[in-house]
């Protein structure tokens, strides 16, 4: 499975945030507390969710299920201007994204990614954001949903 490699543009995105692990998944948490709430964010520039996660920059280079990062459920906006209670603002930085088209549960995708395509290709990995964006053929569980991998990368010196 071969990604599209393209550059970002900088995207202003509010949302909901947790402090999670692989270990102590606190993933449907996050979401079951976001989804009822996004109807009161404003200036929305598409029903498409992202799912992020920002990990601390080791987080890759010992890998451990146990180790923290963050993860946001969040939608794009036009601005900041109306942030609803309990939400807050999140700016993802532009830059080179592989972008994995996926189809069924990812687990396998990311092992996929990380352990063939990225050692294999031309590219390292960036420490910026990763994330998902689950679009209008997202079926939470379903084997046939559908969603975008977007991995931040970074052309190997």
């Amino acid at each position: 499975m071969s990604p599209r490699i393209e550059i970002l543009s900088e995207k202003k995105l509010i949302g909901k945030h947790i402090k999670t692990s692989l270990a102590n998944n606190k993933t449907s948490e996050l979401w079951q507390s976001f989804m009822p709430k996004r109807g009161e964010i404003q200036n929305i520039i598409s029903s498409d969710l992202f799912a992020i996660q920002v990990y601390n920059p080791t987080y890759f280079e010992a890998f451990n299920p146990i180790s923290v990062f963050e993860k946001w459920a969040t939608l794009e906006v036009t601005d900041f201007e109306n942030i609803p209670i309990e939400m807050e603002s999140f700016t993802l930085s532009g830059g080179l994204y592989a972008i994995f088209e996926h189809k069924g549960h990812s687990i396998e995708i990311f092992d996929h990614i990380f352990r063939d395509w990225i050692p294999n290709s031309k590219y390292d990995l960036d420490h910026r954001p990763h994330f998902e964006i689950l679009g209008a053929k997202y079926k939470k569980e379903d084997p046939n949903s559908e969603e975008e991998i977007w991995i931040p990368i970074k052309e190997k010196l």
